[in-house]
């Protein structure tokens, strides 16, 4: 409920008017704050929740954080190559819909080839802890907040804010983390290996990771930083995505964790009602995320130099 300052609605008052007019305006002034303090009630009573499952990185978080402080990535307002005075321009509507604009490609972190593996989890890992609580929309870019009159994809969530959903959350992760930009389309994410380069230099491969020996070796073998494709109930069609956490999640029952945006269906390890959105959520050996696991990538691997072209060497990460 937005209220007019308190000056403008003192102005509406005529305090000439007769002692009736008088307790007819008091009446609706009073009337009007129990209003608010109704709102406010509502507001207050809605509870807050708060995930039984941690992250601990071995990486001092103002190291793994530090490009954050530096352009592009320290200006929410670069997030696209489109100038963000014509983020809800109608060009743009007309061009992406409800989606908005689309991300700019991130440069790849400095001396990105001779980055250990393990610090490059580690830096997924925190920009995606970091968006904990981003509500689940379908848009390209987390801080695009179109206005009410935009179009819209209905999700759980309601109406248009910001928000991102499970692919374009997993793109968006690896192209601001550390640079490596590839399509944010479940189906077309779920099918392509060879991807662009950090920066965009060069190319790589990723690995695919199967589940052939059932969950313990599935969970085994898994790494911070996999992406795992779960298919639609009942098809062979993949329709989500999640993240592996890995060795630095942490929950009361030793359930191994994922992150990813999402709707209201999970529960946690006290039973409580996981937020739609982004939030860690367990991978249990019955649940859907399991049982309709398709295959996994494994975007960052061991150090390898590989030839692309002649000439051009592009380091897997």
């Amino acid at each position: 409920m937005r209220l007019a300052p308190l000056n403008q609605m003192l102005l509406c008052i005529d305090f000439s008017a007769t002692i009736p007019e008088m307790k007819y305006i008091l009446s609706f002034l009073c009337l009007l704050l129990l209003l608010i303090f109704a709102r406010l009630e509502v507001v207050l009573a809605q509870p807050v929740y708060v995930s039984p499952y941690k992250v601990n990185f071995t990486v001092p978080l103002a190291e793994l954080c530090a490009l954050d402080r530096e352009s592009p990535r320290n200006n929410k307002r670069l997030e696209s190559t489109t100038p963000f005075e014509e983020w809800y321009s109608p060009r743009i509507r007309k061009k992406y819909g409800a989606w908005g604009p689309e991300p700019r490609h991130y440069p790849a972190i400095p001396g990105s080839e001779n980055v250990p593996p393990n610090w490059k989890r580690q830096r997924v890992l925190v920009v995606a802890h970091n968006l904990t609580g981003l509500p689940y929309q379908h848009h390209h870019i987390p801080d695009w907040n179109p206005p009410k009159y935009w179009p819209w994809k209905p999700v759980a969530f309601g109406r248009n804010s910001t928000g991102v959903d499970c692919s374009d959350f997993t793109s968006w992760v690896y192209n601001y983390g550390l640079g490596i930009r590839f399509s944010s389309n479940i189906q077309k994410q779920s099918a392509t290996v060879m991807l662009q380069g950090p920066g965009g230099e060069g190319s790589f491969e990723a690995k695919t990771i199967l589940n052939d020996r059932g969950y313990d070796d599935l969970i085994a073998k898994l790494k911070t930083g996999d992406l795992l494709y779960i298919k639609r109930k009942g098809t062979d069609k993949v329709s989500h995505v999640i993240m592996w956490v890995g060795e630095y999640g942490h929950s009361p029952d030793n359930a191994p964790l994922v992150i990813d945006c999402t709707g209201p269906e999970h529960t946690d390890c006290l039973g409580n009602h996981i937020p739609i959105g982004v939030q860690l959520r367990p991978f249990l050996r019955d649940s859907w995320y399991y049982l309709s696991f398709s295959h996994a990538h494994r975007i960052i691997g061991e150090p390898l130099t590989v030839e692309i072209q002649p000439k051009l060497r592009a380091r897997i990460i």
